[in-house]
């Protein structure tokens, strides 16, 4: 049980780190549609944090609140490399964050969790696919103008 809320936990820093990240994107668009689409994928991934939290509550666990070591490295590291404005960097970074936590997702559902963390990991995942579509088509639509 203690290994699942382990994995769960990493699960839900890795939703964290999605918000704060999205947090940053939606800061630096001006772009109406760009920033209207951020925000929703930035609430989808608040649901998953709430999910995630209450089924690690359900196992006898205590969620963590943030984003753990590797988030604060990855944050302090987007620092360092500064600010864009431009939505095409802008989605292809949300693109490759989105990837990288589907990658991620993928891992765990080969794991051993337990029925329900398996349903729920594997609901959280089919929902960042879609918001995978939805960058791409954002970034289709960007790079076509050009």
């Amino acid at each position: 049980m203690n290994r699942i809320i382990k994995e769960l936990n990493q699960f839900l820093e890795g939703n964290y780190m999605a918000i704060h990240a999205y947090n940053q994107y939606i800061y630096h668009t001006n772009e109406v549609e760009l920033k209207k689409t951020l925000q929703n994928i930035q609430q989808n991934h608040k649901k998953h944090t709430t999910m995630i939290a209450e089924r690690i509550q359900n196992l006898g666990g205590i969620p963590t609140q943030d984003v753990g070591i590797k988030g604060r490295f990855a944050e302090m590291m987007q620092h360092i490399t500064g600010k864009t404005t431009d939505p095409v960097h802008i989605i292809k970074d949300a693109l490759a964050g989105e990837e990288r936590g589907i990658k991620k997702s993928k891992e765990m559902l080969k794991g051993d969790l337990d029925s329900e963390s398996f349903q729920l990991v594997k609901h959280i995942l089919e929902e960042d696919e879609k918001h995978v579509e939805r960058l791409q088509q954002l970034l289709h639509e960007k790079t076509s103008r050009v």
